[in-house]
């Protein structure tokens, strides 16, 4: 099959790019820039140059291109805000898919999308959802709600730095997934006929709570956490003085999301019937507590190398000569 992926570059794109090569699919990737893709070129994928906000882009890049997979979003540092992206950009790229008479289109969503009218980028991806089914593709909707990867800068690296872990509000518990997992999913459901038109929530084995995560990272690094709790009315605060100034807005909606696991509510949903219908092995689905003891288990290793070169550099300039230089 020939796929488009869009979004290539990000955390779930690659994955996306990786698993489609190794199905033996022909992978076409829409990248703005293709300087920071050359990874996936040497893949195997092609490069193609666009811009969701540049519909012209586009069309090329659909040509000859049997089914789409949609991993794009807008990111904090991005000049553009999360309405120019992930609404009018998506808008364009599903008109545009249409027109070109792609078969499959694949886009992925968030969990529970539609319980948070009040967070921008919960109601587009909303909204995204619906124009998406309107358009007449043949789509399937995939709703992951969190990334282990994300996991690691978030808790493992600020505990082995000896810097605190911030937690915001009740602190939703969270059924987090591997993106090589997810990505997985996508690739399958471009092959299986009863993924069509259909909406799946595709999240981990269990949903983790904030503290939960803390105390396993505190038992596999052998470090004690900081722990700082970050009071919710204050990012409401910061968030309504961002959006004065145009360059706040995107980070203005994006602090939005905190809304979400600041609510207590768990974000995760039955697998059992999803991974039937994909006809996946769920034993073989990375758990956070493996994944989180793989990177563990390396960073402590290297870290006692560091400690060993160290030390040994340490001896040696220790080491006195018996012999006194001579001018």
């Amino acid at each position: 099959m020939n796929l488009l992926v869009v979004g290539a570059t990000g955390t779930l794109g690659r994955q996306v790019v990786r698993r489609a090569l190794d199905e033996g699919h022909q992978v076409r990737c829409l990248v703005r820039s293709p300087r920071k893709a050359t990874f996936l070129k040497e893949w195997g994928a092609e490069i193609v140059q666009g811009d969701l906000c540049q519909p012209e882009t586009l069309i090329p890049a659909l040509q000859g291109i049997t089914a789409v997979i949609d991993a794009a979003t807008s990111r904090p540092t991005d000049n553009l805000t999360i309405k120019q992206v992930d609404w009018d950009g998506k808008v364009a790229l599903i008109q545009a898919a249409a027109a070109a008479g792609i078969e499959r289109f694949v886009f992925f969503s968030i969990l529970n999308a539609q319980n948070y009218s009040h967070v921008p980028l919960m109601e587009i991806k909303r909204c995204t959802e619906l124009f998406l089914a309107e358009s007449g593709l043949k789509y399937t909707i995939l709703r992951p709600c969190g990334f282990l990867q994300g996991l690691i800068g978030q808790y493992a690296i600020p505990i082995l730095d000896g810097q605190a872990v911030w937690i915001t509000g009740d602190s939703a518990p969270i059924a987090y997934m591997d993106t090589q997992d997810i990505a997985k999913f996508a690739v399958r459901a471009l092959e299986v006929p009863e993924t069509e038109n259909q909406i799946f929530p595709v999240v981990g084995s269990r949903a983790w709570g904030a503290y939960e995560i803390v105390r396993l990272c505190e038992r596999l690094s052998g470090r004690d956490a900081k722990i700082a709790r970050m009071p919710l009315n204050l990012l409401r605060t910061i968030r309504r003085g961002l959006r004065f100034f145009q360059w706040g807005w995107n980070v203005a909606d994006r602090l939005a999301f905190t809304e979400v696991l600041a609510s207590g509510k768990p974000l995760d949903a039955p697998m059992d019937e999803v991974y039937k219908v994909f006809g996946l092995d769920e034993s073989k689905t990375t758990t956070l507590e493996a994944y989180m003891q793989e990177y563990f288990s390396r960073i402590m290793k290297k870290l006692k190398e560091i400690d060993y070169e160290k030390n040994k550099g340490k001896k040696k300039s220790q080491k006195k000569t018996p012999f006194k230089s001579s001018k």
